[in-house]
Order: C-alpha cells, then structure tokens, then sequence
C-alpha cells in the first residue's frame, strides 16, 4: 500500500545500521581525500538495508539512523549531504541551503513513499533544507542499488571500501576527479589524477 511505512522490532539492528554508516562515510572522507565544504550525494533504500526490495519496505527509523551515521562523521568535517529522493519525486536532491546559496530551488517535501525515508530524515534534521533538481557531487554513497550517477560530477571513479554494507544493503561509492582534456601532445598535472585539489 502506497501510504504505508514500517517499523523494526529489534533495535540492535537500526544501532548497527548506524555504525555502518559512520565505517562507510569515514572511509569515503579518507579514500576520496573529502574537505570542508565537498558535498556527497546519499542515495538510500532503508528496505534494502533490512534485506527487502528496493522501494518495498520504507522505515522512517532506519532512514533517521543512517542520517545521523553519516552526518556524525561528515558535519565534524563540514561536508555537506545531498539526500537523493526516490524515483517518485525523480530523483531531486535534497540538502542545506549553505551548501548551494545560488542554485535554481524547487518545491517539493519528501515524504518516506514519496522521496524515501533518508531524504525525509535530511529534510527534518537539515538547519534550512532545499530541493534541487540537479547537483553535480564531490563523491557518492548509493545505497541498496539507487542509481546516484546522474548527481555525480562526469567524471566517477569507483570506490571500493571495505565497510561494503550497510545492514544488508550493498554499498558503492564513487569519487570525482577533473576531467583530462587535449589530445597526445597535451600534458597533465598529476597531482589531479586523485581528485579535486585545495586551493
């Protein structure tokens, strides 16, 4: 039914999901070199992590738990979350207006069966979200099968990180590098060949 949501009984498992979270973002942050102001896109199917379909078994707890996994590691480091919504509200992002002070706002509150229970978790917990249609992401974190490419900067790197699950959902990550241009005669800085430099 389209309005339903669910709960889970045993608690041990939505504290794991959690710790599960906090292993995958610290390990992004690490791997993809991540700095203060980089944002990662989070696509999240909290029936997936529960081991049920994608889209099948929406759980507004697990949602809340995977937020706060990640955003323990990320806030400390000032790195932005951008929830990626379901297909239903196509895939919008949500994140904090601090992060995207100049891009194009839509209109929309996600819900658990109609933006999934992760954006709608952000969406509570964020200081002043906002949607977006589009986002062009420092990195990315898909969760049960999401699909986050299209948030993604044109150049993705996969990422394999050792914390590979999170609860019973598979995990891939991906960062970004500067696109190389030119031809045979073109030189490259090597230093970029890792991702995004600081400046």
């Amino acid at each position: 039914m389209a309005g339903i949501t669910y709960e889970v009984d045993d608690k041990n498992i939505v504290e794991q999901i959690k710790s599960d979270a906090m292993n995958v973002a610290a390990e992004l942050v690490e791997v993809a070199k991540l700095k203060k102001g980089d944002i990662v896109v989070v696509g999240c199917s909290t029936s997936e992590t529960l081991g049920n379909q994608v889209g099948s078994h929406s759980v507004p707890e697990v949602g809340k738990a995977i937020y706060d996994g990640l955003q323990s590691v990320f806030g400390a480091k000032g790195i932005y979350i951008a929830a990626q919504c379901c297909e239903h509200l196509n895939r919008a992002i949500i994140i904090e207006h601090e992060a995207v002070p100049n891009a194009e706002i839509v209109n929309v509150v996600p819900q658990p069966k109609a933006g999934g229970s992760f954006a709608t978790a952000c969406y509570a917990s964020f200081k002043a979200p906002v949607a977006l249609e589009h986002i062009k992401a420092n990195a990315g974190i898909d969760i049960g099968g999401t699909l986050i490419g299209m948030h993604l900067r044109e150049v993705a790197v996969p990422v394999r990180l050792k914390q590979n699950h999170i609860g019973k959902a598979i995990i891939i990550a991906a960062r970004t590098r500067p696109k190389f241009i030119g031809g045979e005669r073109a030189h490259y800085n090597d230093a970029l060949k890792d991702g995004y430099p600081e400046f």
